[in-house]
């Protein structure tokens, strides 16, 4: 028995342009992840990456696994739905584990940059492996404006950019690459036999022992202490951030094309910066947060624009 979401009928509805609510939840997303880093930061003085990676992995699932009970919403319907739990899970696991790891040898913006080329890839895989989610001359307009405003963020010196490559920055484009394709093979396997809900709990599921025992190989010390702050970073990253807005994430990937559900992710180092940085490690905002804000809004209309002309056809058909 699987489950048909009830919205199923929707990716046949939809002419490629995001309304006002689905752009207010994506924003307010980016503001919730833009803290995330911040709290990474305060929760590795004291708690090893992966573990803690892993931990808050194991948190969420639970809350999910607990969450479904109560709705009567049955963890693996059948298995062939495992087996793609399992791969997205494995997936999802190694994209943070990587993202954390990349941390430990690079700089945070270095890696924000990185990480943040998924858009592209997710509209490269999108275009080959998902139907009706096409590349066009605007969206990829719009990722160029996008991409350029967050580089125009985070290098105030194009000199100072190294083309060599590094280790850190092997790892970051390796976590960029696997968040796309996570998205894409989930959008393309399992959106339609699952429950966003249940999406969200294999990928939690089965990430938390595959991040665990590389914590317990490759990691020592693995816990320094565990102070109040530090109790606070793990409860925003597993219940904030795992459970409560990835569950509203993955009801959008669900309902839209996830390569104009990818673009919105440009706006979380853009709050990154605004509350990681300014609000909570008190640095102050500079020209090239302007120039960002600029950059990214600008690409942000161009990726969701869509000719009335087009969508007037598409209504006809």
């Amino acid at each position: 028995m699987t489950f048909a979401p009830p919205f199923t009928k929707l990716p046949g509805m939809y002419h490629g342009q995001l309304k006002w609510q689905p752009i207010v939840t994506l924003l307010s997303l980016a503001m919730i992840w833009g803290a995330n880093m911040a709290m990474i930061k305060i929760g590795v003085r004291e708690l090893a990456p992966l573990f803690m990676a892993g931990t808050r992995a194991l948190i969420a699932g639970g809350c999910l696994y607990i969450w479904m009970r109560l709705k009567g919403i049955e963890a693996f319907p059948s298995r062939v739905i495992l087996f793609h739990g399992i791969v997205v899970g494995l997936l999802f696991g190694g994209e943070f584990g990587l993202i954390y790891a990349s941390l430990k040898h690079n700089l945070a913006s270095r890696v924000y940059i990185l990480v943040y080329t998924t858009p592209f890839f997710v509209a490269l895989e999108a275009h080959f492996f998902l139907s009706g989610d096409r590349i066009t001359p605007h969206k990829l307009l719009g990722l160029l404006f996008a991409f350029g405003g967050i580089v125009a963020l985070f290098v105030k010196d194009f000199q100072t950019v190294s083309f060599s490559i590094l280790p850190g920055d092997l790892m970051a484009l390796a976590a960029a690459f696997l968040w796309a394709t996570t998205t894409v093979y989930l959008k393309k396997y399992l959106a339609h036999q699952t429950r966003p809900i249940q999406s969200l709990f294999y990928q939690v599921f089965f990430s938390a022992p595959f991040l665990l025992i590389l914590s317990f190989l490759f990691e020592d010390p693995i816990i320094t202490g565990f102070s109040l702050m530090t109790g606070f970073s793990l409860f925003y990253q597993s219940i904030i951030i795992t459970f409560l807005s990835f569950l509203v994430w993955f009801e959008l990937v669900h309902k839209y094309p996830v390569s104009l559900l990818h673009a919105f992710s440009f706006f979380t180092p853009l709050f990154g910066v605004m509350l990681s940085g300014m609000l909570i490690l008190g640095e102050t905002i500079t020209p090239n947060v302007i120039v960002a804000l600029i950059l990214i809004c600008l690409g942000m209309l161009l990726v969701n624009y869509h000719p009335a002309r087009t969508e007037a056809k598409e209504r006809r058909v």
